[in-house]
């Protein structure tokens, strides 16, 4: 099985699963930073939360027929002007007649409401003008048509412009071979 994992500016594809793939960068990585001497939690609350704008932009999933899946790509990012000192969550809302499915991307994301809203953290450091995505693999029920419409939010400490935290999506359901916007 191929997997890939990947954080802003990089990703790494294996013949190996993607859970152990974060692993091991995971072990690396704090190898790395104990042997430089910059070991330092990067998850944890600052004492000081950073001047950032995290804003979630639309990016509508793929076309599905009913009972098929598609991915719900939450995009954020950082406006600046700092780093972010927090984690940042996003949260995506997903319509009547989607579910989410797995697995998702960061590996630590959760569900709760039987399915229907998904959570994803990630951790403090985030540069200004980069983004991060969560993506969240959802079926369509059988009986779904139209558009669904959801929503995606992102909530952090550092973040001092709430205008721009949340964004609807829409998931086209198709009937027949026609796979495409409506």
């Amino acid at each position: 099985m191929i997997g890939c994992v990947g954080y802003v500016e990089w990703s790494l594809c294996s013949d190996e699963g993607a859970d152990q793939m974060v692993h091991r960068l995971g072990a690396v990585a704090l190898l790395t930073a104990v042997l430089t001497g910059a070991a330092a939690p990067i998850s944890t609350v600052s004492s000081s939360p950073s001047n950032s704008d995290l804003a979630v932009y639309r990016l509508d999933p793929a076309p599905v027929k009913p009972g098929g899946t598609t991915t719900v790509h939450a995009f954020v990012a950082n406006l600046g002007p700092d780093r972010t000192a927090s984690p940042f969550t996003v949260t995506v809302d997903l319509p009547v007649g989607a579910r989410a499915v797995g697995p998702f991307f960061p590996v630590g994301c959760r569900t709760e409401a039987g399915g229907v809203v998904v959570q994803c953290t990630f951790p403090a450091g985030l540069p200004a003008l980069e983004t991060a995505t969560a993506l969240v693999p959802v079926q369509i029920s059988p009986d779904a048509s139209g558009r669904l419409t959801g929503l995606i939010a992102v909530t952090s400490p550092d973040d001092r412009n709430p205008a721009n935290n949340l964004t609807p999506f829409q998931i086209s359901v198709v009937r027949g071979d026609r796979v495409g916007p409506q």
